[in-house]
């Protein structure tokens, strides 16, 4: 494990694996080369299990990219990710910080163990997205 940034065709190419499409290569090295804080299981050279926190470092991070390859879930690689990116959120962002995600459907039960709370709406309003 390491945090260290996946190269950009592993990257895309595990995104691509679990179904979230092709990636723009130079977009996905702009993203991996601006991310806070990266989180990559390997075994032996091959990407098997990733994560990253994006923001501005100070008042807002945002997890992103809790990618677990199909053929290595349910083994407790996503709660290794998790456990790393929590570590570093935990001195990276100071009181009074927003920390976000957004859940792959079916996966908010995961992030619950986090204390991720979905945002219905109800107390701060609906949580919005713009796919471009």
């Amino acid at each position: 494990m390491s945090h260290l940034s996946p190269s950009v065709v592993e990257f895309a190419a595990l995104r691509e694996k679990i179904g979230w499409g092709e990636t723009d290569k130079k977009m996905a090295e702009a993203s991996l080369g601006n991310s806070l804080f990266h989180v990559v299981i390997r075994q032996q050279e091959k990407l098997i299990a990733m994560g990253r926190v994006i923001g501005d470092g100070a008042m807002f991070f945002y997890i992103q990219d809790v990618i677990v390859d199909p053929g290595y879930q349910k083994q407790g690689l996503g709660d290794i990710v998790m456990k790393h990116i929590e570590n570093y959120l935990l001195t990276a962002a100071g009181t009074g910080a927003t920390i976000g995600l957004l859940a792959a459907r079916g996966k908010e039960g995961f992030y619950r163990r986090y204390g991720y709370q979905d945002r219905c709406g109800a107390v701060l309003g609906p949580g919005m997205c713009k796919f471009v």
